[in-house]
């Protein structure tokens, strides 16, 4: 099937007037930016629906809509369940649980950074440079996955080279970052979120449209259950309304990778830490998740519905799977449906959509990155009181490292990468994390012990165990002669799951060991 590229004229027009408003938001972060605080975490008094809007469209990228979309495509409508761990997990308890905590104690010890955070919190220079370098390492992988995202569907409706897709994407984005700092970053991402919402909104109700209702719709896709493809039938898929049979390699990808990676792993995100960090006060985050919850609904949700109803699409109009349009790469199969099956208008409209979902998760993870390299790495011990200019050599250090790696990632990773690198960060922060924001005396030495098992636990479970990544790195064939050293099911069981509790117990044991006691008070 051919793409026909939009009307040059409509989309010259939304899209100007769209960058228009993004640089203009910039501009005024860029103004207010006055001091490192202002630059690092927007200097602690944002309003509560820029905070759930800028969590939200942080946490919501290409990654979500066109990675996972298309995942749903290949796997069907299973995924909806990390839906419901996001708004439980990746909100309430998110900000219920750990947001108060974290912003009180983040006031009270003036912490910019995640890493800085965790230093100042267990008094470890250690914690702080281990944090660091987890970011500065893993992060990258996930942000070259965002790119891949907006570049792919920049490439797909202009008909542009993914050379300068890329390119062009990463500048737009590195401009207003390096200069307006996290202002201007949650500015522009509240106003992309509200973008993304629009966007999605209209894309659920069209696709149904397009598809003959809700009813037609759901009712044929069920009905395209003998058209699952053997080689996934063989490995536990039973069509794309239903769940995998229980226990089998797709069920465990779909369950330990999917929902569990991505579910549990938002809680430890360094870039959605501090956005607890720039609230003024407890009530701002408690209004933030009246808009986040349903933010989140719907843009999962919509993202994994269509996702999977796009074989429909497909199926009537060429009698092909969404996966064998797309040639395999379940990352331009949203990409491929948008363009063949909505209006010009929309296409457009989508388009910013997903930039914005791309470019505010973008901006995050930059800043995030960024301000670890030069605060938490190279600027450990200093205070982290360093001029605006050395934060943003650091942003721009980190954003031409994720383009260069974006170039040289292979096709179907924006998903894999995503929940790669979330469910490291679970493994190896979100047990040292619990224990920050809820011990009285949290133990250096435990943290220390359960984020190095948490990372290396990971690290060699992906390395020679999950066969979704084993394969691909090579490092087990070349060791050991054999792609993965364990069979099924642990080579479809995903690191987190492995890692997470390991690093659990190690943080457990060791403060309670210690004599330190947990209790509901803060840290001092």
């Amino acid at each position: 099937m051919t793409v026909v590229p939009v009307d040059t004229l409509t989309l010259t027009i939304i899209t100007a007037i769209y960058l228009v408003a993004i640089f203009i938001i910039g501009y005024i972060g860029y103004k207010q930016t006055k001091v490192a605080e202002d630059f690092l975490v927007a200097g602690r008094k944002s309003h509560p629906i820029v905070i759930a809007l800028s969590y939200g469209a942080t946490f919501i990228s290409t990654s979500a809509i066109v990675g996972f979309g298309g995942v749903a495509a290949n796997l069907g409508m299973g995924l909806i369940w990390l839906t419901v761990l996001n708004i439980g997990v990746g909100i309430l308890i998110a900000f219920v649980v750990f947001g108060k905590r974290t912003r009180i104690i983040g006031h009270r010890l003036k912490a910019i950074t995640f890493p800085d955070l965790m230093g100042k919190i267990y008094n470890s220079a250690f914690l702080q440079l281990a944090s660091g370098i987890v970011i500065i390492i893993g992060m990258p992988l996930y942000t070259a996955a965002i790119l891949i995202g907006g570049a792919r569907f920049i490439e797909t409706t202009l008909n542009a080279s993914y050379e300068v897709s890329l390119i062009g994407f990463a500048l737009i984005v590195a401009i207003y970052v390096v200069f307006g700092g996290l202002i201007a970053v949650m500015y522009t991402d509240a106003l992309q979120g509200a973008i993304m919402l629009v966007g999605m909104t209209i894309l659920l109700i069209a696709t149904y449209i397009i598809l003959g209702g809700v009813t037609a719709a759901n009712t044929a896709l069920t009905q395209m259950a003998d058209l699952v493809p053997s080689t996934l039938a063989a490995q536990g898929m039973t069509g794309w309304t239903a769940m995998p049979v229980l226990g089998s390699p797709i069920w465990f990808t779909l369950i330990t990778t999917m929902v569990l990676g991505v579910g549990i792993g938002v809680l430890a995100q360094p870039q959605l830490v501090v956005r607890f960090m720039t609230a003024k006060d407890s009530k701002s985050l408690n209004r933030a998740i009246l808009v986040g919850g349903p933010f989140i609904l719907m843009m999962t949700g919509v993202a994994f519905t269509v996702g999977a109803l796009t074989n429909v699409y497909f199926m009537q109009h060429g009698g092909m799977l969404a996966i064998d349009v797309a040639g395999g790469n379940v990352d331009t199969i949203i990409p491929i449906f948008i363009n063949q099956a909505m209006p010009d208008l929309f296409v457009v409209i989508f388009m910013l959509a997903l930039l914005a979902a791309a470019m505010s998760t973008l901006s995050s993870l930059f800043h995030a990155m960024g301000t670890a390299l030069v605060c938490d790495v190279w600027g450990r011990g200093r205070g982290c009181a360093l001029s605006l200019r050395a934060n943003r050599y650091g942003v721009l250090i980190m954003i031409v490292a994720s383009v260069a790696l974006a170039f040289v990632m292979p096709g179907s990773i924006i998903a894999r990468a995503t929940v790669m690198f979330m469910g490291l960060c679970a493994s190896a922060f979100l047990p040292l994390f619990a224990v920050a924001v809820y011990c009285k005396r949290p133990d250096p030495l435990a943290a220390k012990a359960s984020l190095i098992a948490g990372a290396v636990v990971w690290f060699l479970w992906t390395a020679f165990v999950h066969a979704a990544e084993a394969k691909p790195l090579g490092i087990s064939q070349m060791i050991f002669g054999k792609p993965c050293l364990l069979p099924l099911p642990w080579s479809v069981i995903d690191p987190l799951v492995i890692a997470l509790p390991i690093s659990f117990i190690i943080i457990v044991v060791l403060q309670v060991r210690s004599q330190n006691g947990c209790g509901g008070e803060t840290p001092a």
